[in-house]
């Protein structure tokens, strides 16, 4: 193990290639589907069930707070409301609410994805939008505006779950729920899905939250103490260093190392 010092507020910066191979074997090692378990909950676990690009959305949006509190509540839905009459959501959704979500926050969602599942798929979008500079947040851009296109709504709660497009790509939130799903929908592996083929997982950006931001800060492997989209871009350019054609690769992997403290002594 490489053990990076007992005190995790002044952890010295890991030798690179130590912290490569720290990095390459927790990847390897968490590249199994046991890594997703109701002992050790994630969103992927309810979306690898169903294996849709729309679920797997809506998955990934409700994907913040506790995971055991997410599965949970992922599991109560039912799924199969995407090809209901829209009187027959809102009406099945009245009970359901998740933190900053109403139930209408929740039925509009729903409503919205049904609306886009009969003109263009969640990944259609992003990957038309993507060709043409290859940037994926082109492609985020773009599905987020389709969504809201879809069915238009304004309360905090919709805010907070589908986002906004900003003003200024670079000084902006990390948007890890739906960098998230882009690595599931991308990443062809034992735990992410691969249902989308055109886009090169080389162009993915990191899933950035706080956690891993802290995590990624302890290591040495980001410097950016604001956590934001300049983060987010700051760590997969790290990442990318260790794997060019696969920088994201490393994400599961932090996420569970600094969860079990592995590395910090």
């Amino acid at each position: 193990m490489c053990d990076v010092g007992s005190n995790p507020s002044i952890i010295p910066f890991m030798e690179k290639k130590a912290l490569k191979i720290l990095l390459d074997r927790e990847a390897a090692r968490r590249n199994d589907t046991t890594e997703l378990s109701y002992e050790r909950p994630d969103p992927l676990l309810v979306a690898s069930r169903h294996r849709d690009e729309r679920i797997a959305l809506i998955c990934a949006l409700f994907g913040y707070g506790s995971a055991k509190q997410i599965v949970a509540f992922l599991d109560r839905l039912d799924f199969s409301l995407l090809e209901a009459p829209e009187e027959r959501i809102s009406e099945e959704l009245q009970r359901f609410k998740y933190r900053f979500q109403t139930s209408e926050d929740i039925a509009t969602l729903f409503i919205a994805l049904r609306r886009l599942g009969k003109e263009q798929s969640p990944g259609e979008i992003v990957r038309e939008a993507y060709e043409e500079r290859r940037e994926i947040r082109d492609g985020l851009w773009a599905l987020i505006r389709k969504i809201r296109e879809a069915y238009p709504r304004e309360s905090r709660g919709y805010d907070f779950l589908v986002g906004r497009v900003p003003e200024d790509p670079d000084r902006c939130a990390p948007f890890k729920r739906y960098m998230m799903y882009f690595r599931w929908m991308v990443r062809r592996d034992a735990l992410d899905l691969g249902l989308w083929a055109g886009i090169d997982p080389a162009h993915l950006i990191i899933p950035l939250d706080t956690h891993t931001h802290a995590v990624s800060l302890r290591l040495g492997l980001l410097k950016r103490k604001s956590y934001d989209m300049r983060a987010a871009l700051e760590l997969t350019d790290t990442l990318r260093r260790f794997d060019p054609a696969d920088p994201v690769r490393y994400d599961f992997a932090l996420y569970r190392i600094g969860q079990e403290r592995i590395g910090f002594g």
